[in-house]
C-alpha cells in the first residue's frame, strides 16, 4: 500500500497529519457560482494560500490546470447531481477510479446522503468505489451527510457520528462530515471514527470569527482539518483565508492570531 501512502502525503500535510481541502465541484450542482467562474484563478488563489488539495470534477481539470504556480493536491470527485432535479440528494457516479488515475488525480471522493430515498444505491456505489480504490492504491475521501425524511437536523451529533463511522466502515481513508456545533459533541464524532475526520463549511458564513472558531474547536478535539469551499473561494481574499486556516490547523495558532492575519490582508 505504499502507493496509497505516497498519494495521501500529497493531500495531507506529512508533518502535521492534517489537511486543508477546498472543494470546487459546485459547478455540477449549481452551475458557475461566484468564485468559480475562472477556475485557473480560483485554483491559483487557494494554492497560493497553502491549500493541501482541491476537489474538482474530471472535465474541469483541463480548464483549471495551470502549468505553473504553487502545487496543490488533486482530488477527483466521482459523484454528482444537480439542484434542478426532483431529488438532488440522489447522487450518481459520473467518474471512475481508473479515469481519475489516467487524469492524474492524487485521490478520489464520493458523496453519500444517508437517510435519503436512494441511500441503497449510493451505498452500493460507495462499496464499489472503495473496492476499486483499494485495488489501485488510491486514497478515498467520503463526504457523508445525513439527509432524508427521518433526519430532523443534519448537524445533530447522533446522526453525524453515524455518518462518520459509516464512511470508515465502508473503506474511506478520510471522512468529511458536518460540524455538530460544539467541541463536546464533535469529539464524540471523532472518537467513534477510526480514520481522519474533516469538517464541511456549509453555506457561506457572514462572520470570519465564526468560521475560524469552528475550525479551531474541531481541531482541538481531534479533527484532522477542513474541506471548506464557499467560505474560501467566495471570500474577498481566498489566499488569506487559506493562510488563516493553515495557522490554526498546521501551526496551532489561536483564533485571534488568524483573525489578525486576515485583517492585514483586507483591501
Amino acid at each position: 500500500m505504499i502507493g496509497k501512502q505516497i498519494r495521501l502525503e500529497r493531500i495531507i500535510n506529512r508533518d502535521t497529519g492534517k489537511t486543508i481541502i477546498v472543494p470546487m465541484d459546485h459547478g455540477v450542482t449549481v452551475g458557475p457560482v461566484e468564485g468559480l467562474i475562472d477556475m485557473k484563478a480560483a485554483i491559483n488563489n487557494v494554492a497560493a494560500g497553502g491549500a493541501n488539495a482541491i476537489v474538482i470534477h474530471k472535465g474541469v481539470v483541463r480548464a483549471g490546470h495551470r502549468g505553473g504556480g504553487k502545487d496543490v493536491g488533486l482530488i477527483m470527485h466521482l459523484s454528482g447531481s444537480t439542484s434542478l432535479t426532483a431529488n438532488p440528494n440522489a447522487k450518481t457516479l459520473v467518474c471512475s477510479v481508473e479515469e481519475a488515475i489516467k487524469i492524474g488525480a492524487d485521490a478520489v471522493s464520493i458523496h453519500v446522503n444517508i437517510g435519503s430515498d436512494t441511500e441503497r444505491e449510493m451505498l452500493r456505489d460507495f462499496g464499489a468505489i472503495a473496492r476499486s480504490a483499494m485495488e489501485w492504491g488510491m486514497p478515498l475521501l467520503a463526504m457523508i451527510y445525513p439527509r432524508g425524511k427521518k433526519i430532523k437536523d443534519e448537524h445533530d451529533a447522533g446522526v453525524v457520528k453515524h455518518a462518520a463511522r459509516l464512511g470508515a466502515e465502508l473503506g474511506a481513508d478520510i471522512v468529511k462530515v458536518n460540524y455538530t456545533g460544539s467541541p463536546k459533541t464533535f469529539k464524540a464524532v471523532v472518537e467513534g471514527c477510526p480514520v481522519p475526520v474533516v469538517i464541511a463549511g456549509g453555506p457561506k458564513m457572514d462572520s470570519e470569527r465564526d468560521i475560524l472558531s469552528m475550525v479551531r474547536d474541531a481541531i482541538d478535539v481531534g479533527g484532522s482539518g477542513v474541506s471548506i469551499g464557499r467560505n474560501v473561494f467566495q471570500h474577498k481574499n481566498p489566499a488569506k483565508m487559506v493562510e488563516a486556516f493553515a495557522m490554526i490547523i498546521h501551526q496551532n495558532a489561536p483564533v485571534e492570531d488568524a483573525l489578525d492575519h486576515l485583517k492585514k490582508g483586507a483591501s
